[in-house]
């Protein structure tokens, strides 16, 4: 997934100076460090002083030891590494105002006008609706005196990149969603670790892959892996796909019999 939609938030909605962080939220998926690790250093790199928020809304709305600016060397050494460094956990605080009221201090009191989100249809969707109330939470905030005239006018707006990190690939505009070519290689592997059993005793392999309403992990995992039925959302199987299965584990079972081995059948 190219960084460059972050690279142009930076440089252009993050000026010198400004506050920036980036936090991960929801499921944790292989890629998410390249990608915290991409936004520190780059915001670093056109002066905006950056911050991890750790534990993804939660963090943000406990705000404390859980937001902490982050410097070159707090990414070092973390490309190469699965899940998230900085944590990531369900909140449901923040899906009630009055979490999302407590996040918007915590980002005001440091200065915060700018997240860099990733995470999956969750994740964004609470971002979006955090950036549309904004401007009345600060006045909220302004109204119990809990941030000043002056905070409500130099943060009265809000600015958000998200970046998909889910492994499904279920997110128009990119190419492949952080996390998605990971998955497949574990699918993958998984497959190749049956086949020995598969041909010794000349079974049928289902294979349930995740995607939720996205087929494009079961579809790329049934061609690499020869499968002879792949079940996708985007293609409901016909109404007689039980009989279809059957004849063809009838034919595969008749081609063994003069065959010293068989090959599996796998339906993802």
């Amino acid at each position: 997934m190219s960084s460059a939609p972050v690279q142009r938030f930076i440089q252009f909605g993050a000026h010198k100076g400004k506050g920036i962080a980036v936090f991960t939220s929801g499921g944790d998926s292989q890629g998410m460090n390249a990608a915290v690790r991409a936004v520190v250093r780059m915001g670093i790199y056109v002066g905006c002083k950056v911050y991890f928020i750790r534990e993804g809304y939660q963090g943000m709305v406990d705000g404390g030891e859980n937001i902490v600016e982050a410097n070159w060397s707090s990414v070092s050494s973390i490309i190469h590494r699965g899940g998230t460094v900085i944590g990531s956990a369900r909140c449901k605080d923040f899906r009630e105002r009055a979490g999302r009221l407590q996040a918007a201090h915590n980002l005001v009191s440091r200065g915060i006008t700018n997240l860099v989100v990733i995470g999956g249809d969750g994740s964004l969707t609470g971002a979006n609706l955090f950036r549309q109330e904004w401007g009345s939470l600060l006045d909220e905030l302004l109204a119990s005196n809990r941030i000043t005239q002056d905070q409500r006018i130099k943060y009265k707006s809000l600015h958000i990149a998200g970046m998909v990190g889910s492994i499904d690939n279920d997110f128009c505009g990119t190419d492949m969603t952080i996390g998605t070519d990971s998955a497949l290689h574990r699918i993958i592997e998984a497959i190749d670790a049956i086949v020995s059993t598969a041909y010794s005793h000349q079974r049928t392999f289902i294979m349930e892959v995740m995607g939720r309403h996205c087929g494009y992990l079961a579809v790329v995992a049934g061609v690499i892996s020869e499968a002879d039925y792949v079940f996708i959302p985007e293609s409901p199987p016909p109404r007689d796909w039980e009989t279809k299965i059957c004849d063809k584990l009838e034919q595969a079972s008749a081609s063994s019999s003069s065959s010293s081995s068989s090959v599996p059948t796998f339906v993802c």
